[in-house]
């Protein structure tokens, strides 16, 4: 989780990685207030709550609370990445029946958060689990 966070973290810092979740962003329920930074200024308000996260689960290795700081932040991230897929136009398209297709390469990208959520929701519990116990 931290590699992820940090390079993900770091990207948001070029222009590229700005312009490609600039349409996300926009689109999101829950993130189309950062516009008001601009596309670069909200990715590099993304990029640091990344890098922040990826700080929360490296101390969060010798300091419980910590760790379940950053699993929360780190669930929290991949809970917003995934409404994405439902929030930005033309990314899924529904079959006939109503069954949505992963159409697109972005939707697909986006997919893999679903894998990632369940990892650190898996986290976050240990992390409270853990606290419970002492």
């Amino acid at each position: 989780m931290v590699a992820i966070f940090i390079w993900f973290g770091i990207q948001k810092f070029t222009p590229y990685a700005a312009e490609a979740i600039a349409p996300l962003i926009s689109h999101s329920p829950f993130m189309s207030w950062l516009g008001m930074f601009g596309v670069r200024g909200e990715a590099r308000v993304v990029g640091t709550i990344e890098l922040t996260t990826a700080a929360a689960l490296i101390i969060g290795s010798f300091i419980p609370v910590v760790s379940a700081l950053g699993a929360a932040m780190a669930s929290g991230t991949f809970l917003l990445t995934t409404s994405f897929v439902f929030s930005t136009p033309d990314i899924t398209i529904i079959s006939p029946t109503g069954f949505p297709i992963i159409s697109t390469l972005l939707e697909q990208f986006l997919l893999k958060d679903v894998a990632l959520l369940a990892a650190c929701l898996t986290l976050l519990i240990a992390s409270l689990s853990w606290r419970s116990e002492v």
